[in-house]
């Protein structure tokens, strides 16, 4: 087993990609199924006219500035400031949880007993704070629902108009969460692999050397469970992998948008 084999890199970059492809997910885009919908509520030449050429969230604005008083541009653009917020508060939230010195690039055949048990605990506390993530990330779901909602009461929107909004909010909300859940849950079992086979270093620390890169143990036993803890890693992360690679099949939203406005 190469000494410095080690898919974290890959993992840490997932989990990143993960977010910023949160972030483009989201931003203005739970209102975007419910908008031809709305459009019979609120119906408005001026919103209509307003919405043709609109091909990015960040384009209401835009339009909100020709035509300042039509709640439904005004809807639109605090749902989008709405959902800036989350997801930086979602960044923050993300980059919090892996302790930096994971991140770094570790040579576990010349890693000193000390060296292998700050990571140890390093790896601890990323698995608890990934078990962690998803209520907190609810919690900041929810925040930004009861924002649009308080808003969009206070612009006294239509029942039917709010009432579909706040539906496609909830089902974008969702599909994010459920992804989002399951990142969090394999990034919680990569570390906890990661740190079964850092424990297993630490434990036979002395007892090993390394040959060409190659991890050689004196007891067949101990190869056998090393081979164990390393296989039982590698499965983690390629779990966190394959999700990166589902999110990457997942239409862009920004297709979503340009056929709503192209009436398609």
């Amino acid at each position: 087993m190469p000494s410095n084999s080690n898919p974290k890199t890959r993992v840490r970059i997932a989990f990143l990609c993960l977010f910023v492809f949160l972030i483009v997910l989201s931003i203005g885009a739970y209102f975007v199924a419910g908008l031809g919908k709305l459009q019979d509520s609120v119906a408005a030449r001026e919103s209509e006219a307003a919405l043709q050429g609109i091909t990015d969230p960040g384009q209401i604005d835009e339009a909100l500035r020709q035509h300042p008083s039509n709640k439904f541009l005004q809807m639109l653009a605090m749902a989008t400031r709405a959902a800036n917020e989350t997801n930086a508060a979602t960044e923050k939230l993300a980059s919090e949880v892996e302790p930096a010195a994971i991140s770094k690039d570790i040579n576990f055949g010349a890693a000193s007993r000390s060296d292998l048990e700050a990571l140890r605990r390093d790896l601890k506390t990323a698995e608890a704070n990934a078990t962690a993530f998803m209520p907190r990330y609810t919690a900041l779901l929810k925040a930004e629902r009861d924002n649009v909602e308080k808003y969009a009461l206070s612009l006294h929107m239509d029942k039917d108009a709010l009432s579909r909004l706040l539906d496609s909010l909830d089902k974008r909300h969702a599909e994010i969460a459920a992804l989002t859940s399951r990142m969090s849950s394999a990034r919680a079992d990569y570390y906890r692999a990661y740190e079964n086979y850092v424990a297993l270093l630490v434990a036979e620390f002395g007892s090993y050397k390394v040959v060409n890169g190659q991890f050689v143990f004196p007891l067949q036993r101990t190869v056998d469970r090393y081979n164990v803890a390393a296989h039982t890693m590698a499965i983690a992360a390629k779990r966190v992998n394959e999700l990166e690679d589902e999110k990457k099949q997942t239409p862009p939203q920004q297709v979503g948008w340009e056929q709503f406005v192209d009436g398609k």
